[in-house]
Order: C-alpha cells, then sequence, then structure tokens
C-alpha cells in the first residue's frame, strides 16, 4: 500500500478534513503508543498502519 491510497482510504472513512486530525491526535497501541503520523514518519508501513486504524475503528472485513 502507498501513502496515497493510505490517506484515500483516510479520508474516505473519516473525512477529508477530520482524518489528518485523527491521524495527528490518536495514540494506537497497536504502534508503539504513536500516532499514525508519528508511526509514518518513524517510517512505519502504510499498511501496517492502516490494519491499526481499521482495527481502531472496528471497520468491516473488506476494509481491510
Amino acid at each position: 500500500m502507498r501513502h496515497t491510497e493510505f490517506w484515500a482510504r483516510m479520508n474516505q472513512h473519516l473525512g477529508e478534513s477530520y482524518a489528518p486530525t485523527w491521524a495527528d491526535q490518536m495514540v494506537i497501541s497497536a504502534l508503539d503508543g504513536r500516532t499514525v503520523r508519528e508511526a509514518l514518519d518513524a517510517g512505519v508501513p502504510p499498511k501496517q498502519v492502516w490494519r491499526a486504524v481499521w482495527e481502531v475503528l472496528q471497520l468491516p472485513a473488506s476494509e481491510r
């Protein structure tokens, strides 16, 4: 998964105006207690970050 696909999914599920805010503020334990943005900036692959987001948002399996 590329960063562009990751952000497209974030925008789809959270909205274009809220997704960046959520990514900056939501700390996720599966990302070692980092925010989405911190994890991506640290080099965590977008696919791994998306799986953590998917779990937190309790999205359907089809969105994984």
